[in-house]
């Protein structure tokens, strides 16, 4: 078979039929994710005029969307990819968590784990889409409603029991944490120190990701932005600073994998006892929208370690699942079936 390498400080080499053997692997696998689910709700409109009251568009309401964000883009992408999704979280009992709940309802994903949570609100990030007629809308201002109480200790009990019981089955436990509060470390150390066999524990949280030290995460996928928030630092282009950061975050965690996602620089992969791989992005530099793009690669990182793939296979099959997404405008996902695709042709590229 045709090998293609990467160069980066380690040997980036990888079979790409054999990540299209990995892909198919990923039908079936049972994963559950734990972490905070967001509405995203896309509000798109004609422009009609400038407003006499002050300096602003007029928009001309066109059409509402309401899509999964955050930890639901991450499960509706691990469904998308194949996989048999188990959520566990909390939303309110408001409309934007019904609409969330009969999406995946209605995508015939396990919602027996999402808990309706009265006088909760359901984190909702609603974006106002401005553009002419048959033009491309482009986002002019976005409004968040986030939850202003934190989850009760009852409702906080209810998401424990559930976690335990729904790990029992699974082949991996994805955590995406937003910091609205449905996942913690200390529940997460919690249910990871009752599993009965070592299964691949992902972690991708926005604020406080070495909080999740000594919790049994064997993996996590920061991206740059985070890293350099983290180490109150600038990376750039300064590769020994990343190296630097990438290396001491692994270490303190104790993980046996970090992917940190650089957008157009691609990713940077850290394994112990080894040195860095750098893995350019794939596809085109130039992405279209990157909203959401985190939640593919946690997905499709996650689902590649519970397939049997090693760390450095796992991150290209990532890698080339997110390229993909990021050329798709909104939240979005990456089917099965366009990864496949994406990997044979690029397999049949290299050989030709």
């Amino acid at each position: 078979m045709k090998r293609v390498r990467n160069q980066g400080k380690a040997s980036a080499a990888v079979d790409l039929l054999s990540l299209a053997e990995c892909v198919e692997k990923f039908s079936g696998k049972n994963i559950v994710v734990l972490g905070d689910f967001v509405a995203d709700a896309f509000q798109f409109g004609d422009i009609a005029r400038v407003s006499r009251e002050a300096p602003v568009l007029i928009l001309k309401h066109r059409e509402t969307q309401v899509v999964p964000g955050g930890g639901a883009n991450a499960a509706n992408n691990f469904a998308t990819l194949g996989a048999r999704v188990i959520s566990v979280t909390a939303v309110g009992d408001d409309a934007a968590g019904r609409r969330l709940v009969d999406i995946f309802r209605a995508k015939k994903v396990d919602v027996s784990g999402i808990l309706r949570v009265k006088g909760w609100t359901t984190p909702t990030k609603t974006r106002f889409l401005a553009g002419w007629a048959h033009t491309v809308g482009h986002q002019v201002l976005r409004v968040d409603y986030e939850p202003t109480t934190r989850l009760s200790e009852s409702s906080r009990t209810w998401l424990q029991t559930a976690l335990a019981a729904k790990l029992r089955k699974a082949d991996a436990l994805a955590i995406s944490d937003y910091g609205f509060g449905v996942a913690s470390p200390e529940e997460v150390r919690r249910a990871t120190s009752k599993l009965h066999r070592p299964i691949p524990v992902a972690l991708d949280a926005r604020y406080r990701l070495t909080d999740y030290k000594r919790s049994g995460i064997t993996s996590a996928t920061p991206n740059e932005a985070e890293l350099e928030a983290l180490h109150h630092t600038a990376i750039g282009k300064n590769a020994a600073e990343l190296e630097r950061c990438g290396k001491k975050t692994r270490e303190e965690m104790k993980l046996g994998s970090l992917l940190v996602t650089r957008g157009r620089d691609g990713m940077a992969l850290y394994q112990a006892g080894q040195g860095v791989v750098h893995i350019p992005v794939h596809g085109s530099d130039q992405a279209v929208d990157v909203t959401g793009a985190g939640d593919t690669v946690l997905a499709a990182y996650t689902l590649g370690l519970a397939a049997g793939a090693s760390p450095l296979e796992a991150a290209h099959i990532a890698n080339i699942a997110g390229g993909l997404v990021v050329m798709k405008r909104g939240t979005a996902t990456v089917s099965q079936e366009e990864l496949l695709e994406e990997i044979r042709q690029t397999a049949s590229g290299a050989a030709s």
